[in-house]
Formats: structure tokens, sequence, C-alpha cells
């Protein structure tokens, strides 16, 4: 109430600062754009009873004090300082934040549905332009047009080759697989870009997508599927920012496309019954990348994981190596029981640690670790046709074939992600005691051969 008073008072009307608001004369209320929202409707209700006391036309007044009340001022717009939101009429509200912050929405509805469009900062949107584009955004929803995607058009849409762009910049720091970041945006590039490349992001359909990928589809089926699934995170991207309304409809894209044999290409793997001939072999010699290949056998664990090992992983009285999840590919920590075996490597892989380095298997370059292709290229050398992958399948064959391991530990062994969500979720156990004579087995098996069993004549 003294909020209204004092108002009243500032205009030109002083004295009234100690009456109440209901003995306000009506030439103090001549301004509503001076009173506070609520405050209004008790103005309102106090001209309209002294108007008709007065034999004046009560309806007449209401209807032009209301019209006024809805209204707001550029006085009030730069004076008011309480959080809420208040009506200008037509759907748009000057909006004051706790913080002191003011914006403009404009509230529109269409086949029931109520949207808040921002219109801007008070700052830099004055009253008038306010107004001017909350009609306007009003139009464009009586017209059927997306009030956010026309702005968007008039500010400029990416084509698909900028989005593209934008999604591999936001993403690649996350991407763990430098490899796989590489190849991100070279297959787009190369399969991609020659058909939509230069199309704005809002205008791609599933026949253009079904134009890119046509001439891959039969012939490199596991490209064009990931071509695919690249072109769908762009599209997704676009949705979420606002360049477009709808994702593309994957499911009738698909249905459209040629139906293709997938074939499942496994990663050459030399047979187990050859393994422990390929470890002497490999013990013949000694080097930071033999010593690395071994361990990866004993282990059974990928070729990033032995190259990116630590010492600070590595607990040699515990007999237990940690990786932690951020080097696993499944996301989630690993521990691995450590045989004789892999323990008398590490021993020896001790004489080749770096002052300054906690690799265990450090490459040429100083504080680098081993190359990719540095197991690769020992395979080769031993003119083998299987690959370092290959070893985990040679593990995982063994373990079915010549013992009597379940299956689930071998798996767990091997750090694969289980498929049935019930069993993880109750198999929360580490099996480390069974994985652990599991791993010695193996490392015995890969070091001294199968047991062959004579019969005395």
């Amino acid at each position: 109430m003294h909020r209204t008073r004092n108002a009243a008072c500032s205009q030109g009307h002083p004295g009234f600062e100690s009456l109440p608001l209901r003995h306000l004369p009506i030439s103090a209320c001549s301004n509503l754009d001076h009173f506070p929202y609520i405050s209004r409707l008790l103005v309102l209700f106090r001209v309209a009873s002294c108007t008709k006391l007065n034999h004046g036309n009560p309806r007449l007044v209401w209807y032009k004090m209301w019209d006024k009340m809805g209204r707001l001022s550029a006085t009030f717009v730069k004076a008011d300082k309480a959080p809420g939101r208040y009506n200008d009429g037509d759907g748009l509200y000057l909006v004051v934040a706790p913080g002191g912050s003011k914006s403009w929405v404009c509230r529109v509805q269409k086949g029931g549905k109520r949207r808040d469009i921002g219109l801007g900062s008070v700052k830099k949107v004055s009253l008038a332009q306010a107004r001017d584009r909350a009609g306007k955004v009003r139009s464009q929803v009586e017209a059927g047009l997306d009030p956010i995607l026309e702005r968007m058009k008039a500010v400029g849409i990416p084509t698909f080759r900028e989005a593209a762009a934008k999604v591999f910049a936001e993403n690649r720091t996350a991407w763990k697989n430098k490899k796989h970041a590489g190849q991100w945006l070279s297959t787009l590039t190369a399969y991609a870009f020659p058909h939509i490349g230069d199309i704005e992001v809002s205008e791609i359909e599933g026949q253009h997508v079904r134009d890119a990928l046509l001439p891959i589809w039969l012939t490199k089926q596991e490209t064009a599927r990931r071509v695919r699934q690249r072109i769908g995170t762009v599209i997704d991207w676009a949705v979420a920012k606002g360049y477009r309304s709808t994702p593309l409809a994957m499911a009738a894209l698909n249905k459209s496309l040629p139906k293709a044999k997938r074939k499942v290409e496994h990663q050459a793997a030399l047979p187990y019954g050859e393994v422990p001939a390929f470890v002497a072999r490999l013990r013949e010699r000694e080097s930071v990348g033999r010593l690395a290949f071994e361990m990866l056998v004993l282990t059974a664990l990928r070729s990033g994981e032995i190259r990116g090992a630590l010492w600070s992983e590595i607990d040699l009285a515990g007999r237990i190596w940690t990786i932690p999840r951020e080097r696993m590919k499944a996301g989630a920590e690993h521990c691995v029981p450590l045989s004789a075996a892999a323990l008398s490597v590490l021993k020896r892989a001790e004489g080749y640690r770096e002052a300054r380095s906690d690799l265990v298997f450090p490459g040429m370059q100083r504080g680098k670790p081993l190359s990719d292709m540095t197991l690769t290229k020992i395979c080769r050398d031993m003119d083998l046709a299987a690959v370092p992958h290959g070893f985990r399948s040679s593990f995982r064959d063994w373990v079915s074939e010549e013992t009597d391991f379940d299956g689930a530990i071998a798996e767990m062994a091997l750090a694969h992600t289980i498929a049935n969500k019930v069993e993880a979720a109750y198999r929360r156990g580490k099996l480390l005691d069974k994985r652990r004579t599991m791993m010695d087995a193996w490392a015995t098996y890969c070091i001294s051969g199968p047991v062959v069993e004579t019969v005395d004549a």
C-alpha cells in the first residue's frame, strides 16, 4: 500500500501518503502505469465505484481502465525490480528474475499446446521492439510456422558440412579411440559430403540420405552402416539446436534400402594349440614390444590396455593389476589377476623403465606408449596370419574346449559387457579367486604347452 501511495504522490499528488488506497482521489489514479499489478485491481474497483456514485458510466470506465491495466510503460519496465511476470497484453510478458535480470517472453497457444518464446533481454530490446516481435511471433504461429525455426532461418542455418564440423568439434575430446575420431569425419567427407554436404540441415530428408548410402550399401556394408549412424547424429544435433523440427525417419530409410546379408568378420586368431610355440618364438629375442605382446597373450587383454599400462596401476605384492575405467572399452574398472609368468614379464620390463615416465612398455619417443602398429609388425615379421586382438579368441576357445572353467568367468576375464541387464545387475562380484586359478592355468599352458598323456607299452 505504501508503494502505491508513494507512486501517486510522486506523480504530483502530495499529501496522500497517509491515506488508505480506498481514499485516494480519482485524479491520483489517472495513470495506472505507476501502480504495481495487484494494486491496479484495487484501484480499478475504487474508480468504478466512485464513477457509479457520481452517476457516470461505470461500465465504460471499467473497460478503459482494464485496457490500461494490461499495458506496461517504459518507466515501469526500467524501474521495477520485484521478481515476477508482468503482463503487457496479447501474450507479452516482462519476466524479472530473482537476481534482477529482465527479459521478454511471448506466450502463444496453438492446437491446445502452449509455448513461451523468448524475445530477448530488456537491455537490448525495448518495450516497443518487444511488442513488435511478439506480434510477429503470433502471426507466425497463426500461419502454422515455428517462430524459433524461422528465427534460425533469418540468422542462417548451417549446411550439413558445417553442422558435421561442429558436431565433430564438440565430441572429439570425449572419444577415447583416436582412430575412431579420425574416421568419424573422414567417412562423412568421402561418402556423405558429395551428396548432402552443401544442403542446409533443415532441408535434408530421407531420400537425400538414401542416395548417399546406396552406392556403398551392398559393397561396403560396415562403412555404410557407420555413415548412416553419423548422418543421424548430425541431424539429431540440428534438431536439438533448433535448426529443424523433426529428426530423420530412420525406420522408413532402412526399409527403402536393399536388404543386405551382413557378413560378420572376426579378427584373425591363432589356434590355441599353436600359442605355446608362438610364445616360445617370442621369447627368442627380447624387446619392449615382445614383452608387451607376451603380456597381451598371458592376460588376454586388448592391445590398447597393454600399451597404456602404468606401473602405478599394478600391485606386484598383491599380484593384481587394476585398470581404471577411463582406459577400458566398456567404461568400467577392470581387475586383472597376475600369474607368475605375467609377473616375470613385468620384472623383465623394469629394465626398460624410464625415469620420467610411468609407462610399463614405453615407446620409441620418450614419455609415449608403444605404437599400435608395433604388435602388428611382430606378427608380420613372424609370418603369422593372426593379429594381436585374435589372441583373445585363442584364450576363449581354449577355455571352452580344453577346460571346465565356467564361460561367465572367461567373459569376465575378457572384460566383456554382459548383454543381459538382469544378469548384469546381480553379477557384481569380480570372481578374482576363480579368475586367478584360470589365468594361472592359461599361463602354464602358454609356456609349457598341452600335457601329453603317454601309455606304457
